[in-house]
């Protein structure tokens, strides 16, 4: 879902950027690196708060969760 959710964000802010190019100075409108690099740290930022709460989940054994249930 970040991975959908980074795509359709990039193509966004190329839209947005294409659409704001004449108040836009000293950057393209299409600035690869600063889209890159704010997709990827959002990736790392998903992705790490996503790892928290499975490894919480990985610790508890099924049989008392169901039990809990």
């Amino acid at each position: 879902m970040a991975v959908v959710g980074a795509i359709i964000g990039m193509g966004g802010a190329y839209l947005v950027g294409r659409a704001m190019e004449s108040t836009l100075y000293g950057v393209g409108a299409m600035d690869r690196f600063a889209l890159a690099g704010t997709a990827i740290l959002l990736l790392v930022v998903a992705c790490l708060a996503c790892l928290v709460p499975a490894l919480r989940a990985s610790r508890v054994q099924a049989v008392v969760a169901l039990r809990n249930e």
